[in-house]
């Protein structure tokens, strides 16, 4: 009986001292450390903040050191729930976001507040509120960066206590009511068909413009054009008088020359008499009516019915 209780003391001992054994194996090996970039490891020396571990190799002293808290110290996005707003001009809507934040203060971020995201969220999700609320209906569409700007404002005074800094806040949709939705669409279809009717319009009157712009000019040309043959040809028939009554001046003075010289008046008398001859051939016309001597072939006396008898001048 002795040696049978003997025994189960030596196992229980055995089995003591190998859990005891097992356990400090473990919590050597986990007092080893392997921190991956970027990341932080908050380490507790007998329940208080000890140190923020790095990236890379370290050895913690087992059962006295614990890590508490592990931080991606990477950017990342959080999704803000689309939320109720009311407008300046009480109109509600319904908003979400997304806020870009990352750790810069593990520390900070492990004690500061207990939980950094949800409450960078819903300060996100107040300032919003507020801001949209002191904005008309039809501004919150335009101003959606002063709204990011106002929350990032906020978030990064909050986010000094908390070690965090938010990066920025984009607004991913602003959805008002249908019945506001469907009205902002017709003052968009009316304001796209006034902008239509008043693109057509001016295009109308331009054209008009330059219709009667060119039609002006096409008449100024015209005149111009008019006004300059008239002043060519008057021009021309200028110098063409001059130019024939220069010859003819030539001609009198060269044929007065010829005239004084002898044989002379025989020549011109020859000249006109068979200028006179050619002209009776006009007289067979039954249009033309003229009036002409009793006996046309008597040249010498209608030459002296002229003042050119050639006779008379001789004596």
């Amino acid at each position: 009986m002795e040696n049978s209780l003997a025994g189960q003391l030596e196992v229980f001992n055995f089995i003591v001292w190998g859990v005891i054994f097992f356990t400090v194996v473990l919590k050597f090996f986990k007092s080893i450390c392997l921190v991956p970039t970027k990341t932080a490891y908050i380490i507790e020396r007998f329940g208080r903040y000890h140190q923020t571990l790095g990236p890379g190799f370290h050895a913690l002293i087992p059962f006295a050191d614990k890590v508490s808290f592990i931080h991606d110290l990477k950017e990342e996005t959080i999704d803000v729930p689309p939320q109720e707003c009311f407008s300046k001009d009480e109109v509600n809507v319904r908003v979400d976001g997304v806020i870009y934040i990352s750790v810069v203060d593990p520390s900070k971020a492990s004690y500061g507040i207990n939980e950094y995201r949800f409450a960078a969220v819903q300060l996100a999700q107040t300032t919003t509120r507020s801001v949209i609320g002191t904005i008309d209906l039809d501004k919150t569409f335009e101003e959606r960066d002063l709204i990011s700007a106002k929350v990032v404002e906020v978030l990064d005074k909050a986010g000094e206590s908390w070690g965090i800094r938010v990066h920025r806040y984009e607004i991913k949709n602003i959805t008002p009511p249908n019945s506001v939705k469907e009205a902002m669409e017709k003052q968009v279809t009316a304001e796209r068909e006034k902008r239509a009717i008043l693109a057509k319009s001016e295009g109308d009157k331009q054209g008009r413009i330059n219709m009667s712009e060119g039609k002006k000019r096409e008449m100024i040309n015209i005149s111009e054009g008019e006004m300059q043959r008239k002043i060519n040809e008057a021009e021309g028939k200028a110098e063409e008088i001059l130019t024939l009554s220069k010859a003819t001046a030539e001609s009198i003075v060269k044929l007065g020359h010829v005239i004084n010289k002898e044989g002379g008046e025989e020549a011109i008398k020859l000249r006109l008499s068979e200028q006179y001859l050619s002209k009776l051939g006009y007289l067979a016309d039954a249009k033309t009516r003229v009036i002409i001597p009793a006996n046309i072939t008597d040249f010498d006396k209608i030459l002296s019915s002229v003042g050119l008898n050639w006779e008379e001048r001789k004596n």
